[in-house]
């Protein structure tokens, strides 16, 4: 498995199907799901859904939280298997219970922004939580928009400007562009313009919409001068963004 999964990490994906499949063949629930995954995105062999959810599903039917996990997005996109959104966030649940970080993130998600599964603000929070200490950036930007919105918890802009913090200096958007509006507004932190600015133009760079309605805003609340200062912090290594 090691051999395979560093073949799959120098994009070999072939030479890791060649190691992968006879485990797969074999029972191996963790190449099942590695299998899996590659029929899902193309890796190494032609695309084919129908395919990666049947090894997907006996990977999740062994209990494999990445399996799980994989499946789990085929049901939520209608991919290879019909659309069922209850039938995804129980396979994200299954995973998040076993410690899947993205499976927590996703499932956390789903229970503040999808329609298809029971609104549960406070299991949302629990689910950001987890997912969060683990590192997950979108979940650390989700932890802010609920204390934000007082969803699952009482509104606290303070630890909402500081979870947006948190994903912002790992380079997630959204983050980047609702610490900008904070500072903007001064909202859990003191008012910075330049700053403000500074975060807004990395979302905006990053594909965020959400910076777009205080662009107009942080740039006309600067002279020149701190507009160039702005551009500057922008272009600032993050401390904690991959490289």
């Amino acid at each position: 498995m090691a051999a395979a999964l560093a073949a799959a990490q120098a994009g070999d994906h072939a030479a890791a199907l060649a190691i992968w499949g006879p485990l797969a063949q074999a029972g191996v629930a963790r190449a099942q799901s590695n299998v899996g995954a590659c029929f899902a995105e193309g890796l190494g062999v032609d695309r084919d859904p129908a395919l990666a959810a049947r090894w997907l599903g006996l990977a999740a039917d062994a209990c494999d939280p990445v399996g799980q996990r994989n499946l789990a997005a085929l049901y939520f996109r209608g991919d290879g298997v019909e659309r069922d959104d209850r039938r995804a966030a129980a396979l994200y649940r299954a995973a998040a219970e076993q410690g899947d970080a993205a499976a927590q993130d996703m499932l956390s998600w789903m229970l503040v922004e999808d329609g298809g599964i029971t609104f549960d603000p406070v299991e949302a929070l629990r689910w950001a939580h987890l997912a969060a200490d683990q590192g997950v950036a979108q979940a650390m930007t989700r932890l802010g928009m609920l204390y934000h919105d007082a969803l699952g918890a009482d509104r606290d802009p303070v630890e909402a400007a500081r979870w947006w913090h948190r994903a912002a200096d790992r380079g997630e958007p959204d983050a980047q562009s609702m610490l900008g509006a904070a500072y903007h507004l001064g909202a859990g932190v003191a008012r910075d313009p330049v700053v403000a600015l500074a975060w807004l133009l990395r979302g905006s760079a990053g594909g965020s919409a959400l910076a777009g309605r205080f662009l107009g805003p942080a740039r006309a609340a600067l002279d020149p001068t701190g507009i160039a200062e702005a551009e500057r912090l922008a272009r600032v290594p993050l401390p904690e963004a991959p490289p």
